[in-house]
């Protein structure tokens, strides 16, 4: 059967159409998904995984005792609500440890992730990027919250994409070589790591 060139286009737009969503999972895959990851690892990762969660509990009790914002809040306004957030979610989890989600497991299969996936010629520019941001300051404390004068290091998508997924209502932030888990609305330091870049 003979097609010609616009019924080609047409039937190759299709193909390309149906695949993108494969080619995108594939390109997006991180470690955990792919055939080669241990029985330990996933162990690792489903308490990584259940860790998360309950901090989002946590926050999702506090929030739900706050009153709610309006469309029309003004800056002030949501100002105080985040930092009220904050403080009720730093009393909730009042006596919570480095480690909690970082435990000595995680933290180890992060440090092999990171060292061992993510391709030689993309180190020096991660370094870069991590190393050059101004944060100075931070402290590596959990429970505190991360000072907005300081820059909030963006993480690399080549590395991104190597490391667990998170929640919206979590991010990965470096502090120099260390790597902190940070609430995405109040910037609460949940937990974090040390030594996390190789």
């Amino acid at each position: 059967m003979k097609f010609n060139r616009t019924q080609l286009c047409t039937i190759l737009g299709c193909l390309t159409l149906a695949l993108l969503p494969i080619v995108g999972r594939a390109e997006s895959s991180p470690r955990q998904e792919s055939a080669g990851v241990s029985k330990q690892e996933k162990q690792i990762l489903v308490a990584f995984d259940n860790h998360v969660k309950d901090y989002l509990k946590q926050r999702e009790r506090v929030k739900a005792k706050l009153p709610q914002l309006s469309k029309d809040s003004k800056p002030e306004q949501i100002a105080a609500y985040q930092k009220s957030f904050m403080e009720s979610l730093r009393a909730m989890r009042t006596g919570t440890k480095q480690g909690y989600i970082f435990d000595p497991q995680t933290a180890e299969y992060f440090r092999t992730t990171i060292k061992t996936d993510v391709q030689p010629r993309d180190k020096p520019e991660i370094r870069q990027t991590i190393l050059e941001a101004d944060t100075k300051g931070v402290p590596l404390r959990v429970n505190y919250p991360y000072p907005e004068s300081k820059e909030l290091t963006q993480i690399p998508p080549t590395l991104l994409l190597k490391l667990p997924q998170l929640p919206k209502e979590v991010k990965y932030r470096y502090v120099g070589r260390h790597l902190l888990l940070v609430d995405t609305d109040n910037n609460l330091i949940i937990d974090y790591m040390l030594d996390a870049l190789p």
